[in-house]
């Protein structure tokens, strides 16, 4: 299933995580073990954020998704499901 990741990064953590010149490194580890359909990044509410779209197979991949934010960004997680222009025709058709 197609889903959507926002994490909303700590300002106070990821600051620390920047002037350690970490960052970089951090994102595109996770980035390399996730393999997402697409990666955004950018302010949103005022607070650096990453919005990542994501194909689960099971909800069982929510802990090794989501931890890598929790635990090294101190970050706020939250995670839906979406569709992109060819899953909502489709689910669309099944109305009937």
């Amino acid at each position: 299933m197609r889903v959507m990741l926002k994490a909303t990064l700590d300002t106070e953590k990821s600051n620390e995580i920047i002037r350690s010149g970490k960052m970089p490194e951090q994102i595109k580890e996770i980035l390399d073990r996730l393999q997402p359909e697409a990666a955004y990044f950018g302010p949103l509410g005022g607070r650096r954020t990453v919005l990542l779209v994501l194909d689960m197979q099971d909800s069982s991949d929510v802990p090794p998704v989501g931890e890598p934010f929790f635990t090294r960004m101190n970050a706020e997680v939250e995670m839906c499901p979406v569709m992109n222009a060819e899953d909502l025709q489709k689910g669309l058709s099944r109305l009937g």
